[in-house]
């Protein structure tokens, strides 16, 4: 059976990938929901709200402020604590912004993905994506106040 659908094939692929495909699946995406009765617990989704996009974002632009502003701290006489980011800190400012850059990013595309799922199936996958931007706007106030309380900087 399977060597007759195999004939059946003619080998090109008859789905093609434009400009167009991604706008239009932009606007009218095809799994807004599960299909199943475990999609209701484990759901992956081609479309995600706008305020994913906007944590994500928000994510990635406070990873860029505390990125700048370690360095900043770093050339007063601070230090990373880090260890695994202080090792590349000293050495290539340009590898340390981007394995930072990579590693979140990284994590964002698998929270994001994650992000209809219920944690201990209870706790929406997406309040992950606050508590992260909440730590992040905390370790950016304490870097701001670390530069305030130097006197060089301003």
């Amino acid at each position: 059976m399977t060597q007759s659908l195999a004939d059946r094939r003619s080998g090109d692929e008859r789905r093609r990938r434009t400009l167009f495909a991604y706008v239009y699946g932009g606007h009218r995406p095809r799994r807004l929901n599960g299909r199943r009765e475990i999609d209701l617990i484990y759901p992956f989704i081609d479309w995600h709200s706008p305020r994913v996009l906007a944590l994500a974002l928000g994510i990635l632009a406070l990873c860029v402020a505390d990125g700048v502003l370690t360095v900043v701290l770093i050339t007063h006489g601070a230090t990373e604590e880090n260890p695994f980011m202080a090792l590349l800190v000293p050495h290539n400012l340009g590898l340390f912004a981007a394995v930072k850059l990579t590693l979140t990013a990284a994590s964002l595309f698998v929270i994001v993905a994650c992000s209809r799922m219920r944690l201990l199936r209870r706790i929406p996958g997406e309040s992950i994506m606050y508590v992260v931007l909440a730590g992040y706007a905390f370790l950016i106030t304490y870097e701001l106040d670390l530069l305030r309380m130097l006197p060089d900087v301003w």
